[in-house]
């Protein structure tokens, strides 16, 4: 719990905007959020697996039920890909990471400097709610 506290504390800090990144589909609330990967502590980092360099960023999903009081988090099938401007795709690698009631999606990708990401993802929650969400995203290479 503490590193899932820690990644939201940390994606909350680089990203004041975070919270209003979200889309409702039928009965799911799904929150989005893709930030380069030295955000990230050393330390969450390395409990997670994941890269910690200036030239990979994470796509962070989470799935929340809006038919539910409190809005508890659920789990659901998240694939996707980015392109960039020049019709580059990467597929992109969804890895479910559940701690305590929390629930959430990570993907790694790389980046280049300036690059501008077009993400199309697809989620699916069931019964709750399925649908795609699309947002572009332009990422700065840190050294």
């Amino acid at each position: 719990m503490k590193h899932w506290i820690a990644l939201l504390m940390i994606t909350s800090l680089a990203f004041p905007t975070w919270a209003g990144q979200f889309k409702n589909i039928k009965d799911i609330e799904v929150h989005y959020s893709a930030f380069n990967s030295t955000f990230l502590t050393p330390q969450v980092a390395r409990s997670y697996q994941l890269k910690r360099n200036g030239y990979s960023a994470i796509l962070n999903i989470s799935v929340l039920d809006n038919s539910q009081a409190g809005k508890p988090a659920i789990t659901a099938q998240i694939s996707g890909n980015a392109k960039n401007l020049i019709g580059q795709m990467r597929e992109l690698d969804f890895r479910e990471i559940k701690e305590g009631d929390a629930i959430y999606y990570l993907a790694e990708f790389p980046i280049s400097d300036e690059e501008q990401l077009t993400f199309n993802i697809d989620v699916s929650a069931g019964n709750k709610g399925a649908g795609a969400l699309k947002f572009s995203q332009k990422f700065y290479v840190e050294e």
